[in-house]
């Protein structure tokens, strides 16, 4: 018997880009995105608008999300304040990603402002999108580089902050991979249960490797939404030793091992991926695009 589906949602445009040195054409950046959404992948959050400053790489972010097959996918773009807000309506994108991190430290050097000051961002944002076209993405959930790990209490405190806000989509965000899959299982326990309105998803990076065993935490505790990049590139620029997210095909692959449906073709995501680190000009970090899946039989 199958077990509970998991809906997927690729970050590759976003959070996986964001990371490259060298410029990517947008060419190319829209060929990745397209082979992404022809696998069967129904989320995709495309790309940020953010200060091309700031992140150079996403500078095209406009003519990317133009140009993307979005057929009935839901298509979000990442957004650090106002300005970024009004600029993803104008481009017509289905949500919006607001990202506010749960250490200070970390949200002062990731968007420069305190937490305080971001809730407030949000608030005025809820002006712009309707709460329900928002996803709230809390950063640093399970710890940062700079305050360590910390108790579920603090996570707690934030969700509350936002609780009138009328939000829905939360994601907790395990930024430069610190989480394991027995915190994981305490955290998703326990704000689940404080906060059953709430659908919770999670982003999770694979810098410690204990991504894909968080993920299954996860699940466990009826987690159903999960964000991945392919090839698992990605990472943030403003945490040390952050490297990239879980990826996308090694999680469609052990999830449907498990009888966990996801909608995505495998095959698929794996030609895409193997497409992104030929454009990419390096070995991506993902493991079944390497070694193909555990069904393929090899003839002696």
């Amino acid at each position: 018997m199958a077990n509970p589906e998991a809906v997927l949602t690729d970050v590759t445009g976003r959070d996986g880009f964001q990371m490259e040195k060298e410029w990517i054409p947008t060419d190319r950046k829209v060929e990745i995105l397209n082979g992404v959404l022809a696998s069967g992948v129904k989320r995709l959050e495309a790309t940020s608008f953010v200060s091309p400053k700031a992140v150079p790489q996403l500078k095209d972010a406009k003519e990317v999300l133009a140009r993307i097959n979005r057929g009935d996918a839901e298509i979000i773009v990442l957004v650090p304040n106002l300005k970024g807000a009004e600029l993803a309506r104008e481009a017509g994108a289905d949500k919006i990603n607001f990202v506010l991190s749960i250490s200070e430290t970390h949200n002062q050097k990731n968007v420069r402002r305190t937490v305080e000051e971001s809730l407030g961002q949000l608030n005025e944002i809820t002006g712009v999108f309707s709460p329900e076209r928002i996803v709230l993405s809390l950063g640093t959930t399970f710890g940062c580089p700079f305050e360590g790990l910390y108790p579920v209490d603090k996570v707690q405190a934030v969700i509350e902050k936002v609780a009138d806000m009328g939000l829905s989509q939360i994601t907790l965000c395990d930024t430069t991979g610190m989480a394991n899959p027995k915190q994981v299982t305490e955290f998703v326990r326990t704000l689940s249960a404080r906060f059953p309105e709430q659908r919770f998803a999670l982003h999770l990076h694979n810098t410690r490797g204990m991504g894909l065993a968080n993920l299954i935490a996860g699940y466990q505790e009826g987690i159903r939404h999960f964000d991945a990049a392919l090839g698992g590139i990605g990472g943030c620029p403003f945490a040390p030793g952050a490297s990239g997210n879980v990826a996308l095909d090694d999680v469609a692959h052990m999830l449907e091992l498990m009888d966990v449906e996801t909608g995505a073709d495998l095959e698929e995501l794996i030609g895409t991926a193997g497409r992104m680190q030929e454009i990419l000009g390096y070995e991506l970090p993902g493991q079944v695009m390497k070694a193909g899946t555990a069904k393929t039989v090899h003839t002696v």
